[in-house]
């Protein structure tokens, strides 16, 4: 990582909250926080973003935080940066994950990432968490995304794996199928309203996070209703996969169907196939998803390192704590003679964002641009 870098504070993720100062090229980091819905969280995070000002060895030029303006740790960087006189800059949830692997590694770029996690604010004000980004140390640009799929719901569509999956056969033309299909699960009252809300598009903004197409395909496989804590069903849905995988080994090839075009990667028709898999096939059926997903995701990436003559892919995002998911993907981006970057001193997760960044945040201040550009960066290369 360059040494010459200006000092930069940046207060983190939502979820997971961890403070970083940058100085001198070499991160400081807080403790873990948590989750930022706690407010003994966010006295922490305080208190830590403080003790980090306090002993920081060079003048801190930027604060830097997450896109999402109402985030408690977005208003603690305005205020801090409004006290010292500096400017506070938001960075898309997505750069900054990637960003967090180029600081790492000490790259400069250009990269292709793939961002694959929960939730994080997009530059056009909808939910990303499945993207497809072309970065350098001072630009980035979205290249591409999965498909979006519908949050019936909204956020409590993200703790009932069955409205991702009533999302997934809404996304395939199948809306009237939903009632009776989820009625058995939840009761007649709300998987009728739900088909209705995904009728009317009522309540439901679209997403295309990686982690919501996990919990339609663990709903889909009946593995997951409800979930009490996050990534709960995507953890079930791997754990199966690893069993059968265990077991009959991991073919070399997979015949998957998912499709990519410029800019969307399509995942419908592997949550077709999920949905009409017997109960007897399910650890079989959760493998399948998992590899030809990893595959489609690789060859999209590589498809995109052809495009933008890039050698290197960065991955990042909650969804590469998945083992399967991260080590499959890792593999195939090497058969197509690409290097392949992931965090190791810190978490790919929102552990780690606060890295990322902070790194955007002194690239910007240190080329002379120290605001963050928006709605350029949806341009494809």
């Amino acid at each position: 990582m360059p040494g010459n870098l200006p000092t930069v504070l940046a207060c983190g993720a939502w979820l997971k909250n961890a403070a970083c100062l940058l100085s001198s090229g070499q991160p400081q980091w807080s403790a873990l926080h948590g989750d930022l819905s706690h407010p003994d969280a966010c006295r922490a995070l305080e208190v830590s973003a403080r003790a980090l000002l306090h002993h920081a060895q060079h003048p801190v030029v930027a604060v830097a935080h997450d896109l999402h303006p109402d985030f408690y740790s977005s208003r603690l960087a305005i205020e801090l940066a409004h006290a010292l006189g500096v400017p506070a800059i938001a960075v898309q949830h997505h750069h900054a994950h990637i960003a967090a692997v180029m600081a790492e590694y000490g790259v400069q770029g250009p990269v292709v990432g793939l961002a694959l996690d929960g939730v994080g604010l997009g530059t056009d004000g909808t939910a990303w968490g499945g993207e497809l980004l072309w970065v350098d140390q001072n630009n980035w640009r979205r290249l591409g995304h999965l498909w979006p799929l519908a949050l019936p719901g909204g956020d409590v569509a993200a703790r009932e794996p069955w409205r991702m999956a009533a999302a997934a056969l809404h996304a395939l033309g199948r809306t009237h199928e939903v009632g009776s299909r989820f009625a058995p699960l939840v009761g007649e009252a709300a998987a009728h309203m739900v088909q209705r809300m995904l009728e009317r598009d009522i309540n439901c903004p679209a997403t295309s996070s990686t982690g919501r197409w996990f919990d339609a395909a663990a709903g889909a496989l009946g593995l997951s209703v409800r979930q009490a804590h996050e990534a709960e069903a995507a953890i079930a849905l791997e754990q199966q996969a690893q069993a059968w995988l265990a077991q009959h080994g991991t073919p070399a090839l997979v015949h998957g169907v998912a499709m990519h075009d410029t800019e969307q990667l399509d995942l419908r028709p592997l949550l077709a196939r999920l949905l009409e898999t017997p109960a007897s096939d399910v650890p079989a059926a959760a493998a399948w998803f998992h590899l030809a997903l990893a595959d489609a995701l690789a060859d999209w990436a590589a498809w995109a390192a052809d495009q933008t003559s890039t050698r290197t892919v960065c991955l990042g995002g909650g969804c590469f704590l998945n083992k399967l998911l991260a080590s499959r993907i890792t593999s195939r981006l090497q058969q197509h003679g690409l290097s392949v970057l992931m965090p190791k001193a810190q978490s790919c997760g929102d552990a780690g964002l606060a890295l990322g960044q902070a790194w955007v945040a002194a690239h910007q201040v240190a080329a002379g641009h120290p605001t963050y550009p928006e709605t350029e960066s949806l341009s494809c290369v």
